[in-house]
């Protein structure tokens, strides 16, 4: 993983940026929504157009997507921005899925964290994570994110669609 650069996504990259989002989104999400919630967040957070929008936005709100690349192919991809004035959040999050566990996530949210940190004044760090996700869970406890509650998620497409509310201090 010596190879591994971690940089700030750039339009050449939407389609690798769009490739690791949607696989991860199948991969991770199979066993707790059906496939047709899956492909409705698909069309609607990982489009091209949107995609293209969000990678040209650079600001506190939004800090653009962050990539992984390893020997010129992006492996993952983490977004976010600011709360508020002290509070920054992870939006997303995601890996190739035979990248899990080899550092990539953590190297990624590391950089992140920086960012928000030293760039935007962040104090704590938020992140929602899909009730039933095994490999978010596990991830984010492992680094420090403490469980605050639990609410309807932000694109909630029934009654069970439920996100856990994590955050620590950075």
């Amino acid at each position: 993983m010596d190879a591994l650069v971690i940089r700030q996504a750039t339009k050449k990259d939407i389609h690798n940026v769009q490739d690791v989002l949607i696989t991860s989104q199948q991969f991770t999400y199979k066993n707790i929504f059906s496939e047709s919630n899956i492909q409705t967040i698909i069309h609607r957070y990982y489009n091209l157009d949107r995609l293209s929008e969000e990678i040209a936005c650079i600001n506190a709100k939004w800090h653009g997507y962050i990539v992984a690349e390893e020997k010129g192919n992006i492996i993952g991809v983490i977004g976010g921005g600011m709360r508020d004035e002290t509070d920054g959040e992870v939006y997303v999050l995601y890996l190739h899925p035979e990248e899990r566990g080899k550092g990539v996530g953590t190297r990624l949210l590391n950089h992140f964290t920086k960012i928000q940190k030293y760039n935007y004044g962040a104090e704590e760090q938020w992140v929602a994570v899909a009730k039933g996700n095994e490999y978010g869970i596990p991830f984010y406890e492992a680094r420090g994110f403490i469980l605050q509650y639990e609410s309807q998620s932000y694109a909630a497409l029934d009654k069970n669609d439920i996100s856990l509310w994590y955050k620590r201090t950075i």
